[in-house]
Parts: C-alpha cells; structure tokens; sequence
C-alpha cells in the first residue's frame, strides 16, 4: 500500500483523467492549471508521486506508470511519515524475529546492517529511530555481554 497526501491524491486523480487525452504526456502546465497549485508546490508534489512510483516526470511532461497499485490517502506529509513508519516498525520487527538465535539475542552490529543494508535500506536516522520506538514498546532490549553489544527480542 503506498500511503500520499490529499493534493497528492488531487493532482494523481487528475493525471489520471488527463491521461486519456494525452496518452503521449500531459504538460504539467495543464496540471497545474487544473488543479489551481503554485508551480513550485506542484513540482514537489509531482516528485513525490514519481518517487512513489506512481508517476514518471521529466522535462516538464507527466506519465501515469502502468501500476495498479493500493493508494491510501492522508491528509498531512506527517500522517503519511507516521503511517510509513509504523509499516517500516513491522517490517524491522519480522526482520529481527528472523535474525535472532534460539535465545532471542541477535548481535547490535549484525541488526543495524540488515536494517542499513539490507531489503529495508533504512537511513542511519530512521534506523536508531526505529531501534529505539522498539525498546520504549518494550519489544527490544539492548544488554551488554562480555563479547559485545546484543540485543534482546522480547516476544
């Protein structure tokens, strides 16, 4: 599911009725005119779609991508990072679940380079975030053994 914002949801509904006539590209121009947007708030917005894989803009033209996918929409960029992080929260934990060994301890060094590097591809900033939202639900917990840094899976 791919959480946007209500103006995002604006402009990706209007894409996709312009789409229709404009099968080649719709300038972004008309969008913009249609949708009644500064120029500068609907760029970002169009950028934002386009990370989000829901859109392909380049050089002042807009493509609707051939995806069907589950669009869930918000009214705030915070809900939008409130709702990802939560969805990144279970990931990390099923991911955790996985790397822990039989006593529910998994190396820090090993956790935060599955979290970095690995199918999340956390920043270092949403990581520690994440790590810590974890242990102040009281589902990690970070100990000290003679041989490092672990931490604990609470289940």
């Amino acid at each position: 599911m791919i959480t946007i914002t209500k103006k995002e949801e604006v402009v990706l509904n209007q894409i996709k009725i312009f789409i229709k006539e404009y099968s080649e590209g719709i300038p972004i121009e008309l969008i913009r005119k249609e949708v009644d947007f500064h120029e500068y708030d609907l760029i970002q917005i169009l950028n934002t779609l386009s990370d989000k894989d829901l859109i392909q803009f380049d050089n002042d033209v807009v493509l609707l991508t051939d995806s069907e996918k589950e669009i869930n929409a918000v009214n705030s960029k915070k809900d939008v990072e409130a709702i990802e992080l939560n969805l990144k929260e279970k990931e990390s934990y099923n991911l955790i679940k996985e790397l822990v060994d039989d006593n529910n301890l998994v190396s820090r060094y090993i956790l935060e380079g599955n979290l970095l590097y690995g199918d999340l591809k956390l920043s270092n900033f949403r990581m520690y975030h994440i790590i810590l939202s974890l242990e102040n639900k009281g589902l990690l917990k970070r100990i000290e053994k003679e041989d490092g840094e672990y931490y604990l899976l609470i289940s």
